[in-house]
């Protein structure tokens, strides 16, 4: 797997957020910690209060965050998302949400990755409600979270799964090539070239919640970009949390328009970024 061990691009970070300044907080400390920085951090903000943005303006002088936000009306991620690439002026972004905390080699490892022609698709590691809120600044910033053994006599339960974690860089390779998972755009850990988002005109403004990323994914695919699965080279701490904005009628709906990208083999979308009246 080809790696990019010299870094000649700049790279952002795209923190989609609604109205969860706790937890939004524990994963900018994991980017606090980053060994390569981003060149930016876009918190792309579906409509929170005051307190995400009182939140940001705590960080701004120590993290490059600017701050995309659009008045609550409903689940629009994809509309959001849309705004900060617009935001954006970095060559590479990085793709995540505010429930996922980064390791310390997360933007670092994202960059070595990259690669024309390439989306990267990583993981995450879920963890209980009980150990999500506890989680500390120092659990983040001094690393201790990320280790399998810490993570056990704290609650989690040691399962196969802790193995995203593992740090031998041999190991994780082969578990990346062995895991029988598909490699799709994963909109809380994935990442490409910001000139291929444009050219897919974005994310489709049409999909709620439900397998939105997916599609966006499957149209960059159509476009003849590759991805590389990486789910063990590039793990996150997913905090627990309910979804209350779940609904089979937007599922559904977001199937039929999934189809309708797969049976035109659409590299784009009319109703992206770019929208004719």
């Amino acid at each position: 797997m080809n790696m990019n061990n010299n870094k000649t691009f700049s790279v952002g970070v795209i923190i989609s957020t609604y109205n969860n300044p706790q937890w939004l907080e524990k994963t900018l400390w994991g980017y606090l910690a980053q060994t390569v920085k981003p060149d930016e951090i876009i918190i792309a903000d579906d409509g929170s209060t005051d307190k995400t943005k009182a939140l940001l303006l705590k960080y701004q002088d120590r993290l490059p965050i600017k701050h995309v936000w659009h008045e609550d009306n409903g689940f629009r991620k994809t509309e959001i998302l849309n705004k900060a690439v617009l935001a954006s002026t970095a060559d590479y972004l990085i793709f995540t949400d505010q429930d996922l905390i980064p390791r310390a080699d997360f933007v670092e490892t994202h960059c070595q990755f990259a690669e024309q022609g390439y989306f990267l698709s990583g993981g995450a590691v879920m963890l209980p409600a009980g150990i999500s809120q506890q989680l500390t600044q120092e659990d983040i910033i001094s690393q201790a979270a990320f280790s399998i053994d810490w993570l056990c006599k704290n609650g989690v339960k040691r399962s196969w799964k802790l193995m995203k974690l593992c740090k031998n860089k041999t190991i994780t390779q082969l578990l990346n090539r062995l895991t029988t998972a598909k490699a799709s755009w994963n909109g809380g850990n994935a990442s490409t070239w910001r000139n291929f988002i444009l050219k897919a005109n974005g994310f489709d403004q049409r999909m709620k919640y439900g397998a939105e990323d997916r599609e966006f994914g499957e149209r960059l695919f159509n476009a003849g970009i590759r991805s590389k699965q990486l789910r063990y080279s590039l793990p996150l701490l997913h905090l627990y949390h309910t979804r209350p904005y779940r609904n089979k009628e937007d599922w559904d709906a977001n199937q039929v328009i999934r189809r309708q990208t797969k049976e035109n083999k659409s590299t784009t979308t009319p109703f992206g970024i770019n929208q004719k009246p």
